[in-house]
């Protein structure tokens, strides 16, 4: 196996929000097989900022698949080709020496590109802020099994909290839509007791938050779910549609 592989790269660049945009080529030599992505276009940039160009920009915070910032569009899938990972756990070694790998960034209407592979997701922030919370006072700390969770629903719960709101469910639905972001937010709450309170408020905000920042309706073609970096369930989705409907009826 090669210890270094050279790559044909297409990325898109972007100057602003309102400029156009297109694919820019450049080629990339003797990158580590052990490189991560996100190592690869640092290499890059060294390259383009030592020649007086502008570097190209992408999100990225942690590098360890906790954050989600690193969210690019990479030959078609959301975070490139493996499963259930982010683009900084994404190594070069996936790819074929000599090969074209075309990055781009998010394609969503609310997901608007700032700058280059660099988008603005502060439409999820909203959402969580129209309902994803708990705002009543729970007092101090229970004492252990002062508050029954069954197994099931715990376990349930902790599922739909990691999601990490990176947004590769919205990247890969053909309309753009955030429903299994928003019903991971929703599920891990309506499943404990803590957010039963608000629930009903909750689900009604949030999906409202949702259609006013044009996001698309599901699909139900489960894209979203396959392309997921921590595997998030369709089954939130029935939880969110069954929260929903009971929330309008009873409202």
């Amino acid at each position: 196996m090669e210890k270094v592989r050279n790559y044909t790269l297409k990325i898109w660049r972007q100057p602003n929000a309102q400029s156009k945009g297109g694919l820019k080529t450049y080629e990339v030599k003797d990158i580590s097989t052990g490189s991560s992505f996100l190592e690869m276009l640092d290499i890059l940039n060294e390259e383009l900022s030592e020649k007086g160009e502008d570097p190209i920009y992408f999100d990225h915070d942690c590098r360890e698949g906790i954050c989600g910032m690193c969210s690019l569009f990479i030959n078609g899938r959301p975070h490139g080709p493996e499963e259930e990972i982010t683009v900084c756990q994404l190594h070069m070694r996936t790819f074929a020496n000599g090969s074209t790998i075309t990055i781009e960034p998010w394609r969503a209407k609310a997901f608007p590109v700032i700058k280059d592979l660099v988008v603005d997701r502060t439409a999820f922030d909203r959402i969580i802020q129209a309902g994803g919370y708990i705002s009543v006072n729970t007092g101090a700390v229970q004492d252990a099994n002062a508050i029954p969770i069954s197994k099931e629903n715990s376990d349930l719960a902790m599922d739909a909290a990691s999601c990490i709101g990176c947004g590769a469910c919205v990247a890969a639905c053909k309309n753009a839509s955030a429903m299994l972001f928003v019903s991971a937010k929703i599920s891990q709450l309506a499943l404990l007791p803590q957010g039963h309170v608000e629930r009903k408020k909750r689900a009604l905000a949030m999906v409202d938050q949702m259609d006013k920042e044009g996001f698309g309706a599901c699909t139900n073609t489960g894209a979203c779910s396959a392309e997921c970096p921590k595997g998030i369930d369709l089954s939130n989705i029935a939880r969110l549609n069954r929260e929903y409907f009971i929330a309008g009826v009873s409202s």
